[in-house]
């Protein structure tokens, strides 16, 4: 038996969550569906999908999507609500935290860190709106950071982007709440991830972050998704409007 919560309230909801194939998004996905939930992804990498899929068995989807081309994301949500049946869950969960310092930042490259690190949020947001009104409600989670708090170096249009997201999540959930949706914004710290130990995580900047943090362990992905399932559950329905930090302590 699992020590941590199932939420009965997650069983046959359909979840839609973007960058799922890899990192955080695929245990999201793998979350979720273990609550019993239908769950819908996308991602750029075909072949991590494909074997995401592989593994999940039953009651999942998965498109190829590059969730820049804003008429691809809304096709991709539109076809996972005709598979699966109305989206009443959004994890906008997709980011790419590639570094430069702003003096050698173009334009091109500014546009470029939005337009992955914040379009789609709107973007997927603004699609599942009318059918989580039409359902009744529904539940937007987005993935924001502490670096929106902390401003490190070279990563401008990163820390841009999520300082945004969580002004979009305060708006949305004040403009949609009275359609009973729900929408909160959910930072991580440092979660370790094969992405993050291949580029970043090198033993000696774990040891400066764990000289910051309260609670000296590593945050692991699982950390961020039991999080996001009890934003998604009934169990948080008064729960909107927020920035949820998990950070072991770091902010």
């Amino acid at each position: 038996m699992s020590r941590y919560a199932s939420y009965p309230s997650l069983k046959d909801k359909v979840v839609f969550i973007t960058g799922g194939a890899s990192g955080i998004g695929a245990t999201f996905v793998t979350s979720f569906h273990d609550q019993g939930s239908k769950v819908a992804f996308v991602d750029l990498k075909q072949s991590d999908g494909d074997a995401l899929m592989r593994k999940l068995g039953g009651n999942a989807w998965f498109k190829q999507c590059d969730v820049t081309d804003a008429k691809a994301l809304q096709g991709a949500i539109g076809a996972a609500a005709q598979a699966l049946g109305p989206i009443t869950v959004l994890i906008n969960n997709v980011a790419n935290d590639t570094r430069q310092t702003t003096a050698e930042m173009t334009p091109e490259a500014w546009r470029k860190d939005l337009a992955v690190n914040l379009d789609p949020v709107f973007i997927g947001s603004d699609a599942v709106y009318p059918m989580m009104k039409q359902a009744g409600g529904g539940v937007i989670i987005n993935l924001s950071s502490i670096n929106a708090i902390l401003g490190p170096e070279r990563l401008a249009g990163y820390v841009a982007a999520k300082g945004a997201i969580n002004s979009l999540s305060k708006t949305l959930a004040r403009e949609w709440g009275v359609d009973k949706i729900r929408v909160n914004a959910l930072s991580p710290g440092w979660v370790v991830t094969p992405r993050q130990l291949e580029l970043w995580l090198t033993p000696e900047a774990e040891a400066e972050w764990m000289k910051l943090v309260a609670l000296k362990e590593r945050i692991m992905p699982e950390d961020i998704a039991r999080l996001a399932l009890f934003l998604a559950s009934d169990d948080s329905r008064m729960i909107t409007g927020q920035n949820l930090i998990i950070d072991g302590g770091r902010t």
